[in-house]
């Protein structure tokens, strides 16, 4: 119905042309006394006949418009097989919208050639900043005092953030690396744990841990990553008590803390990029990008990642490992 409203609105001079020919003649027949049969008779055949060239011409129109509604669904890069142009001014639209066309591609080939550069550019970076952090660590290691405690906990920190760079990166690249296969679950909590010992042990914190005995279908370098992401938010938030990490059927690692928890208002939002919440408004460091990118990674990893908590009791993070069936390597 829109569709022949808009038709008619767009026709509305040539029919409104018409009929007002027709009242002129059979003004002028009514004028000179000559029998209105005479106009009304050749109105009425043009009337029919002008009936069948505007259904024609609206069945035309008609199919233009599924042509040009069914381009829309495409991408920009098939939008060219544009209906054969009846007039000079759809010829012209054309050339235009070609001219649009390829000035899209040029503008997208530049900004692709710029951001492989950046890509590039910080990748090279990252690892390149690894080599002073292993020599800073390697210095401090046969140190023991609660400054050199404390530079270490740093140290990892900024290793943290070097390696949410890299991953940061890959994740919009064009291959990631990842290597699907069957991993025991313990070996990749372990390693998480290990990695975080010192904070655990700095903090007073205790750490609930039982083996899991689960094998998971997953990447391990991206599923550890995701594991380090948040029991570091977990220890970060948790100023006394425990961390606990078990499992729930059919297959959910769990992360339970007794820390701050997390304000109603702000759990809905708290994988979004760039957001930190009240908690990390308060903590002046968070980056709202460590959480944004562990549902990124578990949604690569047909992976799901979940939060609850509650104010001042704690909050649980929740890590679905079953999956859509993942090409093993």
């Amino acid at each position: 119905m829109r569709f022949f409203a808009s038709y008619i609105k767009q026709r509305r001079r040539g029919i409104g042309a018409f009929i007002l020919f027709t009242l002129i003649f059979l003004a002028a027949f009514v004028l000179y006394h000559l029998p209105a049969e005479a106009v009304a008779y050749p109105a009425l055949v043009c009337g029919l006949l002008g009936l069948i060239f505007v259904i024609r011409d609206y069945r035309k129109a008609w199919l233009r418009h599924g042509q040009l509604q069914g381009l829309l669904r495409l991408s920009v890069n098939l939008q060219e097989q544009l209906p054969e142009a009846d007039t000079q001014t759809d010829e012209d639209y054309q050339r235009i919208i070609a001219m649009l066309l390829e000035a899209y591609r040029r503008l997208e080939n530049e900004m692709n050639y710029r951001y492989l550069d950046m890509v590039d550019y910080y990748t090279l970076w990252a690892h390149q900043i690894k080599t002073p952090i292993a020599s800073m660590r390697l210095n401090m290691q046969d140190e023991d005092s609660a400054q050199t405690r404390q530079l270490l906990e740093d140290l990892f920190r900024i290793e943290q953030y070097v390696e949410m760079v890299l991953c940061y990166l890959r994740l919009d690249a064009g291959s990631t690396d990842y290597v699907i296969g069957e991993y025991d679950l313990d070996a990749i909590v372990r390693q998480a744990v290990k990695k975080l010992a010192g904070q655990f042990i700095r903090r007073k914190l205790t750490l609930v841990y039982e083996p899991l005995n689960v094998p998971v279908l997953t990447d391990e370098k991206w599923l550890l990553f995701v594991l380090e992401q948040v029991l570091s938010n977990a220890l970060k938030y948790t100023p006394s008590g425990s961390i606990t990490i078990d499992m729930e059927a059919p297959k959910t690692l769990c992360i339970r803390d007794t820390g701050i928890g997390i304000a109603p208002e702000d759990l809905p939002r708290i994988f979004e990029k760039g957001y930190t919440g009240y908690n990390g408004r308060g903590d002046k460091k968070a980056s709202g990008i460590g959480l944004y990118l562990c549902r990124r990674i578990c949604k690569n990893l047909g992976h799901t990642i979940t939060a609850n908590s509650s104010v001042d009791s704690g909050t649980v993070i929740r890590i679905n490992l079953e999956h859509k069936k993942l090409e093993v390597e």
